[in-house]
């Protein structure tokens, strides 16, 4: 059966070390094969006509990094269908990023990759040198076939329903406005420029629970602890992710000089980030507690924290910075989370003081009622989501576009953008052009930070003068990475953007 053909890599580097020892010569294949499909099976085909035998390893499902939903074919199916090849010696799944490891322990006389690898500068990941140089420290060499190629991902998209007919639908006209080439270029240019984040640093934590029941005594829901983790939340978390696609991040917030966490915060920075840190003897820095089930279900939220104003010193010294600092940054992106951290005193030198000002003014359970974008006389993009901009308009009922369209031209804003969660996304330019975007991931770990990541993105973009439609796009992208992810365990990675953005377009 093909399925014997199945092994552990560590059965894969057994087997290679007895063929070779018999004096045989290996190959190796590697890769996702989602879809298996002509143009794969020529290509393992012509591999094994290049050495006696040929291995192959495929990608553990955790680690295809093509966007959610993929892969399609989990990764015992995927590593069945490969075994069922006549030409497929052993094949093994392979549970890391890239074929690095498998090559240090297989040692393959030939590694054997598809002619749309030759070049080098086409991969966004850089992994194809990695393991060039993992062939050659072993001796081997790294052979291209020459055979038909096709895309597995393209086939994924257009045969098995991979996305929503309205997705589909909305893909195959911006395809049509824009290459993924072209649009990823557009955001490896955003590496030349100099932004600053301002807001609150918060520490996320979860509390993991799983579920008794009802107590003996009273109408109280009983659970048990199970463990905790930690996280750089607030606008810590959206300077990682700004700092995943501009070179030069500052990050100016608030910590409490009690219980700072500060050693944690800066362990958790992007290297490329300059932390600038106002210190406030009269609080500690902002923790908010949820307790979750094993879905990521919240069942109950603390917050510890100050919401008093800020000293007026530290204010003024804040203050102050900013009307020194502020013209130096080419984007400002503010996520304002509402916990009085930021004073009216730095919203008006944002307001004037800024470049390019993006803004976010987060309504939560600790400020609902009294925290609304309408502070900031003035931005260039505003990112809210519909209750804030319901808030923020006071207007429960009306149209989406014309209540945007109405705080847009009352702030002075070039666009706004209306984050919608299922529904999608709504971006308005100055003209109150309506761009529209459906929800572009069908699945989703966590919904929390999932605006930050929209808000990064989409106020890079649009800071530089991305054209709006691509602009929304990119940022929607980042959005539907972020809902993959547990609140803000990791940033949305560039490399895993690219791809993304990639799939979607192919």
């Amino acid at each position: 059966m093909s399925t014997e053909k199945i092994v552990t890599l560590e059965q894969l580097a057994q087997r290679s070390a007895e063929l070779k020892a018999e004096g045989k010569t290996v190959a190796l294949c590697h890769g996702t094969f989602d879809l298996l499909h002509i143009g794969h099976i020529r290509h393992l085909q012509s591999a094994s006509r290049q050495a006696d035998a040929l291995l192959v390893s495929v990608t553990a499902d955790e680690y295809v990094n093509k966007g959610p939903g993929r892969p399609v074919f989990n990764e015992y199916l995927r590593a069945e269908n490969i075994a069922a090849l006549a030409c497929v010696d052993r094949v093994a799944v392979n549970h890391a990023l890239t074929a690095v490891n498998v090559l240090d322990q297989i040692k393959p006389d030939l590694y054997v990759k598809g002619s749309d690898y030759k070049s080098t500068s086409d991969d966004l990941t850089g992994n194809i040198q990695h393991e060039k140089d993992a062939v050659e420290r072993h001796g081997g060499k790294v052979f291209f076939t020459d055979e038909l190629t096709s895309s597995s991902t393209r086939l994924l998209n257009e045969y098995f329903e991979v996305f929503s007919p309205e997705i589909s639908a909305y893909l195959d006209e911006f395809k049509d406005s824009v290459s993924s080439g072209d649009l990823i270029d557009k955001l490896k240019a955003l590496q030349g420029l100099n932004v600053l984040v301002v807001g609150e640093a918060i520490i996320d934590e979860y509390h993991y629970t799983s579920p008794l029941g009802q107590t003996g005594k009273g109408n109280v829901f009983a659970v048990k602890y199970n463990d905790y983790e930690r996280f750089a939340g607030g606008a810590i978390a959206v300077a990682n992710h700004v700092a995943e696609f501009a070179g030069n991040v500052t990050l100016l917030s608030g910590l409490g000089a009690t219980k700072s966490h500060e050693n944690f915060i800066r362990t958790n920075l992007n290297p490329n980030i300059d932390p600038v840190f106002f210190f406030s003897q009269d609080r500690q820095t902002i923790v908010k507690r949820r307790y979750v089930d094993a879905d990521i279900a919240k069942l109950f939220e603390v917050y510890f924290y100050n919401d008093e104003p800020l000293p007026e010193e530290t204010n003024r010294e804040i203050v102050a910075w900013l009307d020194k600092h502020l013209r130096d940054y080419d984007v400002v992106i503010v996520p304002d989370f509402g916990n009085g951290f930021i004073s009216n005193e730095m919203v008006a030198a944002l307001s004037k003081g800024s470049k390019y000002l993006a803004v976010n003014a987060q309504v939560n359970s600790g400020n609902r009622g009294y925290h609304l974008i309408t502070r900031y006389p003035r931005a260039d993009f505003l990112s809210l989501n519909e209750p804030e901009l319901r808030l923020a308009v006071h207007d429960r009922g009306g149209a989406i576009e014309e209540l945007a369209g109405q705080l847009a031209e009352r702030l002075g804003a070039r666009h706004i953008a209306i984050t919608r969660g299922t529904k999608g996304a709504l971006l308005l330019d100055d003209t109150k052009t309506a761009y529209k975007i459906p929800a572009l991931s069908s699945k989703v770990v966590d919904r929390i930070g999932a605006g930050d990541a929209f808000l990064s993105v989409a106020g890079l973009c649009l800071g530089v003068g991305m054209p709006s439609e691509q602009a929304l796009f990119a940022g929607s992208a980042a959005a539907a990475l972020d809902v993959q992810i547990v609140c803000n365990r990791e940033p949305v990675r560039a490399v895993a953007l690219f791809k993304y953005i990639t799939t979607l377009l192919k």
